[in-house]
């Protein structure tokens, strides 16, 4: 039956019981999934390779799909800052109003919602983690400046504290492509992650493959119908040394 029946139908039964119709076009949109409520993200795996512990402090840059999970791994004597880039918000300006109304929510009155422009992050100090989660590759792309990528990584380095560690989950683009997917197929050779990342500093101290797609030739855009939500990603896991 099609959606317009539906819709018709729907109507016609809310007037004959007496009941004012609203169509389900106007009816409260779901929430979006994430890492609670859809298996796919393997939130629970991917905040165990974080290392993420109750009580801590963590920061999730261009904060979404993770935000209620790294809440509720954290605590309510933990904190999560959710940051959303400046620029983030000029482009997707609904993005921030998702977050501010969870962090309105008394069960997640653990979050602290910031918009500060990528190049002047103003991280807090002494964080035990940041997590950025398939958008590192838009640091280079045209709508967030881009970015000044190395400083971005030392802003990192430099809220962390010893031992801390910064986690970047993105979608694979094919080896040796170093930038050539970020604005087009919104990918990034995980050799460049690694190279920018160790050159600020840190040291690699782990690799996960729990989101791998082997089947994903890399040839596509990420929200291609045929890959979409199974895209081939690589999970790094860098610390800053004690």
């Amino acid at each position: 039956m099609s959606r317009r029946i539906l819709i018709a139908a729907a109507a016609a039964l809310s007037l004959a019981i007496g009941i004012p119709a609203m169509s389900f076009a106007q009816a409260p949109a779901a929430a979006p999934a994430d890492a609670l409520s859809d298996p796919s993200f393997k939130g629970a795996e991917v905040i165990a390779f974080m290392g993420v512990k109750p009580g801590q402090k963590v920061a999730e840059i261009v904060a979404g799909r993770f935000v209620r999970a790294l809440s509720q791994a954290v605590g309510p004597k933990g904190k999560l800052y959710a940051v959303l880039p400046a620029e983030v918000v000029k482009a997707h300006p609904d993005l921030v109003g998702g977050l501010n109304k969870t962090a309105a929510d008394p069960a997640y009155a653990n979050i602290v919602v910031s918009t500060p422009p990528v190049n002047a992050m103003d991280l807090p100090k002494g964080l035990d983690g940041v997590f950025i989660r398939q958008n590192y590759h838009d640091l280079y792309d045209k709508f967030m400046g881009p970015a000044d990528v190395p400083a971005f990584n030392k802003a990192v380095y430099a809220a962390l504290k010893p031992g801390g560690v910064y986690v970047i989950l993105d979608h694979a683009d094919a080896p040796g492509t170093g930038l050539a997917g970020t604005e087009g197929r919104h990918r990034i050779d995980e050799a460049r992650v690694k190279e920018d990342v160790l050159a600020a500093g840190f040291k690699l101290d782990g690799e996960s493959s729990i989101l791998a797609n082997p089947s994903d030739d890399h040839s596509k855009f990420v929200f291609h119908p045929s890959i979409r939500g199974k895209t081939d990603q690589f999970l790094l896991r860098f610390k800053k040394p004690k």
